[in-house]
């Protein structure tokens, strides 16, 4: 699938109104991926969208899942998805291929997109995509390496 069309398939998709808070890699196609904190879903379904092999959405909040099921459902895309909160998730061991996430930002609850990443390299056998703003980059490639035992971390765009 080519980016542009990627990009108007997920532009149609329905977002939040009241919200709480590029794959080129391999990492995804054949996969198996999670979209931690999925809110509407666009991070697991383009991983579908992008041939992933299995796709589960996990989030806290059982409106953001019926969201991101209807927007899966109307891409006709097949995600599976898990209300709970990342940080009492029992998967153990590296069961997921890659995750994907845009976790909330730690500026609401002090620690919490630390939270996710720790869950994320905890589970993940391949490789990790989050978004991070920008001032917080550095502090999250110092900590994905010194604290949570990540191979590397690099920044593969900058907005």
């Amino acid at each position: 699938m080519k980016l542009k069309q990627l990009e108007g398939l997920l532009g149609d998709l329905q977002q939040f109104h009241n919200p709480k808070a590029d794959f080129s890699f391999g990492d995804v196609s054949n996969k198996v991926v999670a979209d931690f904190g999925c809110g509407c879903g666009t991070l697991g379904i383009a991983a579908a969208l992008l041939d992933a092999e299995y796709v589960i959405g996990v989030d806290i909040d059982a409106e953001s899942l019926e969201t991101a099921s209807a927007n899966a459902g109307d891409l006709e895309v097949n995600l599976d998805f898990v209300q709970c909160n990342i940080g009492t998730l029992r998967w153990r061991g590296q069961i997921i291929d890659t995750v994907v996430m845009n976790p909330p930002f730690g500026t609401r609850r002090k620690g919490a997109d630390m939270d996710f990443l720790q869950r994320a390299l905890e589970i993940a056998s391949g490789a990790v995509y989050s978004l991070h703003k920008t001032t917080t980059r550095e502090h999250i490639k110092r900590a994905a390496i010194r604290e949570y035992n990540a191979a590397s971390a690099e920044v593969i765009s900058s907005i």
